[in-house]
């Protein structure tokens, strides 16, 4: 089984063992639970570290006093405990916090288990928060996670497991056992996109005045995002409607080129998006047009079939949908750079006028 080594996971290792020589540093006893606290507190952005970190914070605090009071009036045993991290639980979603419940859980056990003293619950807030802070320093400091770049960067490698299904799922040319593996790997990577996505999102929303070029960004890593996935629903379409029909190979050979076309179109928007082509539109000026007219021609085609063509149908119409939001994604590209090119002739003009070295 393969296994990819991960920032992510190296980043672990490293808040796991500054946060046990932190804490034996400090002569907090027992370290294992600020390394528990650094495994839960590693984010997947800094954004999100210090969000954790702070609401990890307001949390633990709240449950190491419900369970010191808890275990001065009640007692440590099992079923109290149990009360308590029910209580515990519900605090924490009444405020927004269901993210932080695991680790709390964790200080309120532990303080419970000294029936409330104080020093004692000291003693595991401040283990705690030790391991959140060591997981919050790694990630900032270690590799920084950066989602816009670990997002464009696997678009490319999404795209590659995109276009070899698209080629092949007609002609189907490559074996059964490697093309499930490639579909199961352009699922798990579209999966990945969307949760960086989710991520680039968030972190434009918490912003109070995020700038009119990020915007765009977001509005065209989306429809990138949307692509593959129709694309992807394309191969799955072809998988399970194409094969079961009736077809001739003449339609065999016409939907496959079909898809051989619209796989080079998404491959030009891209590179095009990367700004790696120079400014020739004219293989690809009546896409749209030519989208439609498959549509069509494919329905006339159908409506003289005497068998059933429904399955065909539902593949033509993923192959039509697939080609709309490429020629969207297009579109989305070309707005993007006129307003890069603006912007930096914008910034080219502030540089060089006069007025700006003079005042």
């Amino acid at each position: 089984m393969h296994v990819n080594f991960g920032a992510r996971m190296l980043k672990t290792g490293i808040a796991v063992t500054l946060a046990l020589y932190l804490t034996m540093l400090l002569n907090l006893t027992p370290p294992v639970i600020a390394a528990i606290a650094a495994i839960f507190a590693m984010q997947p952005s800094i954004y999100k570290s210090w969000r954790y970190f702070l609401d990890q914070l307001l949390t633990n605090t709240l449950g190491a006093v419900i369970a010191m009071l808890a275990g001065m009036l009640l007692s440590s045993e099992p079923i109290a405990v149990g009360l308590t991290c029910i209580v515990v639980i519900m605090v924490c979603l009444k405020i927004n916090r269901a993210d932080t419940i695991g680790l709390t859980l964790v200080t309120v056990i532990s303080v419970m288990e000294a029936s409330g003293q104080f020093h004692f619950a000291l003693n595991r807030f401040l283990i705690n928060v030790i391991g959140i802070f060591a997981a919050f320093i790694v990630n900032v400091l270690v590799l920084p996670p950066k989602p816009k770049e670990q997002f464009l960067g696997q678009i490319q490698s999404t795209f590659g497991h995109l276009s070899l299904l698209l080629r092949t799922a007609v002609s189907d040319e490559i074996k059964e056992g490697v093309f499930k593996d490639e579909q199961r790997g352009l699922d798990g990577s579209i999966q990945s996109l969307a949760e960086k996505y989710n991520l680039l999102e968030e972190d434009q929303h918490k912003r109070k005045r995020p700038s009119y070029t990020e915007s765009r960004h977001l509005v065209v890593y989306k429809q990138m995002l949307r692509a593959l996935r129709k694309g992807s629903e394309v191969v799955q379409a072809v998988e399970e409607h194409y094969f079961p029909a009736s077809r001739s190979l003449e339609l065999d050979t016409l939907f496959d080129e079909r898809l051989e076309y619209m796989t080079k179109y998404h491959e030009h928007v891209l590179l095009k998006f990367e700004n790696k082509l120079k400014p020739d539109e004219s293989p690809w000026q009546n896409i749209e047009e030519e989208n439609e007219r498959f549509a069509l021609d494919m329905k006339r085609y159908l409506q003289q079939q005497e068998e059933s063509t429904m399955r065909l149908s539902i593949v033509t119409a993923e192959i039509h949908a697939y080609g709309y939001q490429l020629v969207r994604l297009n579109r989305l590209v070309e707005h993007y750079g006129q307003n890069a090119d603006r912007g930096e002739k914008k910034r080219w003009t502030y540089w060089i006028n006069p007025k700006h070295w003079l005042g």
